[in-house]
């Protein structure tokens, strides 16, 4: 009888490590599951760091570390995330994306739109368009695709007129009717809230308006609005874009937070595109 109790005690015991060894085995996966992913995200200036600020705590809690490298012109975020120094880029519409690809053979792609930066024109002489005289200077930004959208808004506002679009970005060639003779300086982006002060007026977007305390609503001459495809997009490259960290990414900038956070904080400035 001892001798099957003792059998019966050992294999209980058997059993009961098996039980931890196994549970054990559950809680590495588990662990392994968890464990930190870092996701560098390169970007520019508020509202775009502040977006990224406001979601890296609810990625925290998701396991994943979202590192904000703040670059200092528009040209290394796309460079840098092409040669996979940074998971993603946050500053960017899609036709100045698309324009990177085409110049760098890249594989550049869009993931989700977070807002339209309302483009618009101002001036510091002058109240409206029509007061703009002959042969004005209005300053533009010097890349393709932004002096498509600032010509676009031109013609949007019967300014200028263009012809029909045939390529993929209208430029100067393309102005068909310019009635007061404006000049048309092309500057470097980061430039343009410097040109303020010394053109007629500057076309630029809210982010290069705000540190001269401009807004679109209050103080542009005209603006573009949210009908057109220049929002502010996470962007990925091909090979990552179907990353889970990235799709987390995604879903927490477009959060109702983020929207809550646009409307109170830049109203004038933001609009939402999701």
């Amino acid at each position: 009888m001892k001798k099957i109790i003792f059998l019966i005690t050992m294999l209980i015991l058997i059993l009961a490590g098996c039980g931890q060894e196994k549970e054990a085995k559950d809680k590495g996966s588990e662990d392994k599951v968890q464990e930190e992913v870092t996701l560098k995200v390169a970007s520019l200036i508020p509202p775009m760091t502040e977006i990224l600020e406001l979601v890296k705590p609810k990625l925290a809690a998701e396991s994943i570390d979202l590192e904000i490298v703040v670059l200092g012109d528009n040209v290394q975020p796309n460079s840098a995330l092409a040669a996979g120094e940074v998971d993603v880029n946050f500053f960017q519409h899609v036709p100045y994306m698309e324009e990177f690809n085409r110049n760098n053979d890249a594989e550049l792609v869009p993931i989700v739109p977070i807002y339209f930066a309302n483009y618009g024109t101002y001036s510091k002489e002058y109240n409206s368009m029509d007061e703009l005289p002959e042969e004005a200077v209005i300053a533009i930004a010097n890349d393709v695709s932004n002096i498509d959208r600032s010509l676009a808004l031109l013609a949007q506002h019967n300014v200028i007129t263009l012809k029909e679009k045939t390529g993929p970005y209208y430029t100067k060639a393309d102005i068909v009717e310019n009635p007061k003779n404006y000049k048309f300086e092309e500057v470097d982006l980061l430039m343009l809230a410097r040109m303020y002060d010394d053109a007629d007026a500057v076309v630029m977007t809210p982010a290069y308006a705000a540190p001269l305390n401009l807004t679109p609503k209050s103080d542009a001459l005209i603006t573009e609005g949210d009908d057109n495809d220049f929002a502010i997009t996470l962007v990925a490259r091909k090979d990552n874009k179907d990353s889970e960290a990235i799709k987390k990414l995604a879903e927490a900038m477009t959060s109702p937070e983020v929207r809550e956070f646009l409307e109170k904080n830049y109203d004038e400035t933001a609009i939402p595109a999701f």
